[in-house]
């Protein structure tokens, strides 16, 4: 029987992924524990050992969004950008300087 493959999709862009774990933890990447449940993969460019972290879960609303920055923000937690626009004053000075300079 096939493995079934498990899909990563972004519920902010068309972003699309196969990913190999959720959770904080990659069983596959030693001695690296992530500060979110994440939705990983292995990283096919390199030997054993190595994750690209595909998306995640938006702290405040909890839907999945892509670890791109035009759908999400990592700052102690994952943030969709909605929640982010919708709390941008809850953020601190510098993280708002830098939302602004990107045009979020």
């Amino acid at each position: 029987m096939m493995p079934t493959e498990l899909n990563f999709q972004c519920s902010l862009c068309d972003f699309k992924s196969p990913y190999d774990y959720f959770g904080s933890k990659p069983p596959f990447a030693n001695a690296v524990v992530l500060l979110e449940k994440a939705y990983v993969l292995k990283d096919p460019f390199v030997p054993e050992g190595r994750h690209i972290t595909v998306g995640s879960h938006c702290s405040v609303c909890k839907r999945a969004v892509c670890a791109g920055q035009d759908c999400s923000l990592f700052y102690t937690k994952r943030f969709c950008l909605p929640c982010v626009k919708k709390h941008f004053n809850e953020f601190p000075q510098e993280i708002q300087q830098e939302l602004e300079k990107k045009g979020s």
